[in-house]
């Protein structure tokens, strides 16, 4: 093989890259930006190199500081997210001249491919079902809500040289139409260096299903069956599955053909995805293929059996696959969960950025894989995708799979950001997602009103109320005691029965604690529930049986009024645990009052200030847009809550006092 290769990339895709690497014997080059120093990829790799600052232009996007690092370490071979920017494609032919190997396709494939519109043309031409639209380049918003027109809403409008999810928009009508296209032009220029668009019918309530393809210089090429991505938030993939509970092997086969025409038709060879959207009668629509590994593609590898990084290697440096269509297999079930530092809570996910104070991946669960590209102490910045992991579970069936991915989200330990832990669980639990009912508007339709959480039954509630309470009791009786003795011998306490008051969202509610040995009686809403556990309450999970029904829970913080926040079930749950006395008396403390936030506009996640539409003196109404913001390659428009008048502006960068004070921060 190649005995030195560049990884022009970061993360968890980086990561995987040189775990192969090493099993093939290769040594590593890793680049990275200022902020990634200490990055994980960075450590793994023999060398590494800084290649600029922390925005990604700047860095992992810097072809010339890029092809500067190659010849200075003399690197053989590079691997390269080169779906970003199509001009690296000089680049790459560069490399090819100076006798560097890309690990990937060639440049024709990369840019028919990477061109949406071109693309679309190619898979007409190869008799591949295409979505109707405007197989052009759509030159400004009044051009874009005429073709919407013709077309009929709802319409889809996309980046050209764009993917995953960036910008997208969906519109509804000449407004949205208008909207869509300022934004989605803007991201595309930020993310890809292309701002062309290009607009096609929306179809309404898909599934989402790809093909995994690999091809070699040769001429061959397989498909290695599907992926089901249909679980989405903003056009992003959130839940992946292998394979989907949708196909039957007739449309498998059909789609898979259809791929591997579209892969032969550019010369494709390396691995690479081609995505479709299936309609509820198994009509299916060529959407797009990416020249690239995926995010999701552990799923094909564990019921393929494949290394698909190794395939690609291999491709590169001329070897014929070593596989027949015949040989592909499905075996077993996979599902992968795409775990964000995001707040599930605001549009199922807005960015968070922070320190991971503590964190640990749940290997200890069987048939349990965690693609990471960071640690304890990692930076989550607004420089890069927050993607925190991918999770993926296997089993010999879906069900199977399904309980420990449960079972791994439950014991997966993340602080220092918000995470998506909570909503995921709450997917793969749904009678809705385990029964296979789903489609890419699975998010809005379960959750029309935004995701709350989990909400408990009755038998759940008491569940937490009496697991919160014996953890109370335990960490009392241990207060009482260091190293084993008490803390004051002559004062021995010999009680062994607890009145409590447990508040838990709107309820306060008496319970009850005995103890025997290690395990508490817990009387809650007039029933009885024993609680036991090992209570090592310096581990960050705990195992605790209730009544026989085992529960992993963690204990996120506690403070000295009694409150604590416990994770159950996957969603974080505030309570406060007070005795009965000092509950009787807690009726007499004032209560803090609440800020008063109608008149300030708070962006919900942070980011920078990328356009700023309002002036000194306009006049606001209620929705209008006051300015932009751009976080993690996502542009949002902050929009007015009320109405008001401009009357101060703080900077370029910040603004401003509307009415009396609205304020952004």
């Amino acid at each position: 093989t190649f005995e030195k290769l560049l990884i022009a990339n970061r993360g968890e895709i980086a990561c995987r890259v040189i775990k192969t690497c090493k099993k093939m014997g290769i040594k590593t080059v890793a680049i990275h930006s200022d902020v990634d120093t200490n990055a994980v990829h960075v450590k793994m790799a023999d060398e590494a190199v800084c290649v600029g600052p922390a925005p990604t232009s700047k860095s992992y996007l810097n072809m010339d500081a890029i092809m500067e690092v190659i010849r200075k370490t003399r690197a053989q071979a590079v691997s390269l997210n080169v779906s970003i920017c199509c001009s690296f494609l000089s680049s790459l032919s560069l490399q090819a001249s100076e006798g560097v190997t890309f690990i990937g396709p060639d440049t024709h494939a990369i840019q028919a491919m990477g061109d949406k519109i071109e693309s679309k043309l190619l898979a007409k031409n190869a008799k591949v079902n295409t979505i109707p639209g405007f197989d052009g380049v759509v030159k400004d918003a009044d051009e874009a809500v005429r073709i919407a027109r013709e077309i009929g809403y709802p319409v889809m409008i996309k980046a050209s040289a764009g993917g995953g999810g960036k910008g997208m928009r969906i519109a509804w009508d000449d407004e949205e139409t208008r909207e869509g296209f300022r934004f989605s032009s803007q991201e595309a220029a930020s993310s890809f260096g292309d701002d062309r668009l290009l607009i096609e019918k929306f179809i309404d309530n898909p599934r989402h299903i790809e093909i995994q393809v690999l091809a070699d210089k040769h001429g061959n090429a397989l498909w290695l069956n599907e992926r089901e991505c249909s679980i989405q938030r903003r056009n992003q993939k959130v839940v992946e599955e292998a394979p989907s509970t949708f196909l039957d092997p007739e449309t498998r086969r059909a789609m898979g053909e259809q791929a591997v025409a579209l892969a032969k038709a550019v010369k494709y060879s390396s691995a690479g995805t081609v995505e479709f959207l299936v309609d509820s009668s198994k009509n299916f629509y060529f959407l797009e293929m990416n020249t690239r590994l995926q995010v999701e593609h552990p799923v094909t590898e564990c019921i393929t059996g494949l290394d698909l990084v190794q395939e690609m290697i291999r491709v590169a440096k001329g070897y014929p696959l070593r596989h027949k269509q015949a040989d592909i297999p499905i075996n077993g079930w996979a599902v992968e969960c795409r775990v964000y530092a995001e707040d599930p809570y605001k549009s199922f996910g807005l960015p968070s950025i922070g320190k991971l104070s503590q964190y640990q991946e749940p290997l200890h669960v069987p048939s349990v894989r965690v693609d990471s590209g960071i640690q304890q102490g990692s930076d989550i910045s607004i420089y890069y995708d927050p993607m925190i992991s991918k999770l993926i579970t296997y089993g010999s069936n879906r069900a199977e799979a399904l309980k420990r991915m449960e079972e791994a989200l439950d014991n997966y330990v993340i602080r220092g950001v918000a995470h998506n832990i909570s909503l995921l669980r709450e997917v793969i639990v749904h009678p809705r997602f385990v029964q296979g009912d789903i489609s890419t508007k699975f998010l809005p339709e379960v959750y029309p009103d935004g995701f709350k959480g989990h909400k408990l039954t009755d038998l759940e509630r008491r569940q937490l109320l009496a697991t919160a309470a014996s953890l109370y009791v335990a960490e009392q009786l241990r207060s009482q005691r260091f190293l084993g003795t008490p803390r004051i011998p002559i004062a021995i306490s010999k009680r062994s029965s607890w009145e409590l008051s447990v508040h838990l969202g709107d309820g306060i509610y008496p319970v009850a604690v005995s103890k025997d040995g290690s395990k508490f009686s817990v009387e809650v809403d007039g029933m009885k529930l024993n609680v036991t556990s090992e209570w090592n309450l310096a581990s960050p999970l705990l195992s605790v049986t209730i009544d026989g029904a085992q529960r992993t829970i963690q204990r996120i913080s506690r403070n000295a009024s009694g409150e604590t926040r416990i994770q159950f079930l996957g969603t974080v749950y505030k309570l406060q645990i007070l005795t009965k006395v000092a509950a009787e008396l807690s009726k007499y403390m004032p209560e803090k009052a609440a800020e008063d936030t109608s008149s300030i506009l708070r962006s919900p996640m942070p980011g920078t200030v990328v356009a700023v539409s309002v002036k000194l003196g306009d006049m606001v109404s209620e929705g209008q847009e006051i300015c932009v913001i751009e976080a993690m390659k996502m542009q949002n428009s902050m929009i007015a809550a009320k109405t008001g008048k401009v009357s101060h502006l703080r900077s370029l960068k910040t603004i401003c006092n509307l009415s009396s004070r609205i304020e952004f921060k």
